[in-house]
């Protein structure tokens, strides 16, 4: 019995990787539009695919990164300013994509903008710290998305989202994590819509990485800020003490993160060549063996696991 299960566990596995490595064909006459193409995941994408042929339509949000990119590849990558919280940016942004694939379309859209901060326990907050996460990383790729998606449909294509592990799990306060759960949201129901037209979406869901939304310093600086906004009834209830150790337990965290960003690259460069793209690609060894695993968890299980090392605040029980 255990040899037959064994069998078809390594033919299903078999199968798997065999539909994994077949690729789409004409590579070198598809276009794919990036966001967040300044540094981190958008910035090394945007290479990695110029190296292998494709026309890359890079959005940078500012003119530094689009020269800093130039610089690095080919004259086949061409770059526009994007901000994704403006809609007439994203209209002529829309409009030049247009113009650059003509009647072929739009092969892949990669929503990859997006920040990290403010971020710090929910209390702390103003509705003002939830919305300026909230406009990029969910508002933001909702309405950069419907703008290209006929263009996207005419090339039955493929649309890749970047969510997060924290899309699954919640580990700290702000609006990272609730945005990453809508991109989660809104993938799977544009999954099942797109899938009569052809069209094809994944979800990218990293672990730790150590790219500039999750720099040190800018956690800091964004942490000082939203305590220094803090009443007087917040400050009094969390202790001064709360929120060094707070700080030093995301410090902790931070220095875990790898540095090796390529496997979330190679992971969207899968989802836009492989005929057969995966809808989910998990990223990271955290990701994999930590925070998936614990999302399963009975929820009194999870938040013991998440919260027994945390600091205690002044008036806590």
């Amino acid at each position: 019995m255990w040899l037959y299960l064994v069998a078809l566990l390594a033919l299903y596995l078999l199968r798997r990787w065999h539909r994994e490595r077949q690729t789409v064909g004409n590579l070198p006459d598809k276009h794919v539009f990036i966001t967040g193409c300044d540094s981190g995941f958008g910035h090394l994408l945007a290479k990695q695919l110029d190296g292998r042929g494709l026309r890359v339509l890079a959005a940078c949000l500012t003119e530094q990164g689009a020269e800093r990119l130039r610089e690095a590849t080919s004259g086949r990558l061409q770059t526009a300013i994007l901000d994704v919280t403006r809609s007439d940016s994203i209209a002529a942004a829309t409009a030049w994509v247009k113009g650059q694939v003509g009647d072929r379309g739009l092969w892949g859209l990669v929503n990859n903008a997006g920040i990290g901060v403010p971020t710090a326990p929910n209390e702390w907050l103003s509705k003002a710290d939830f919305v300026k996460v909230l406009d990029v990383n969910l508002i933001g790729l909702i309405e950069v998305t419907l703008s290209l998606l006929p263009l996207v449909r005419r090339a039955r294509g493929r649309v890749v989202n970047v969510a997060s592990v924290m899309g699954r799990l919640t580990v700290f306060g702000g609006g990272y994590c609730p945005t990453k759960y809508g991109v989660e949201a809104f993938s799977d129901s544009l999954r099942r819509e797109l899938r009569d037209f052809g069209v094809k979406v994944s979800i990218i869901e990293p672990g730790g990485f150590r790219t500039q939304i999750l720099d040190l310093q800018l956690v800091r600086k964004s942490l000082e800020q939203v305590w220094s906004c803090a009443s007087a009834n917040v400050k009094e209830a969390y202790g001064q003490q709360y929120f060094e150790s707070y700080f030093e337990k995301f410090k902790e965290l931070l220095s875990t993160i790898s540095p090796n960003l390529h496997l979330v690259t190679d992971a969207m460069e899968h989802a836009l060549t492989a005929q057969h793209p995966r809808t989910r690609y998990s990223c990271g060894w955290d990701a994999k063996l930590l925070y998936l695993p614990v999302s399963y968890l009975p929820t009194s299980w999870a938040d013991y696991l998440l919260t027994r090392s945390m600091p205690k605040p002044a008036q806590g029980i």
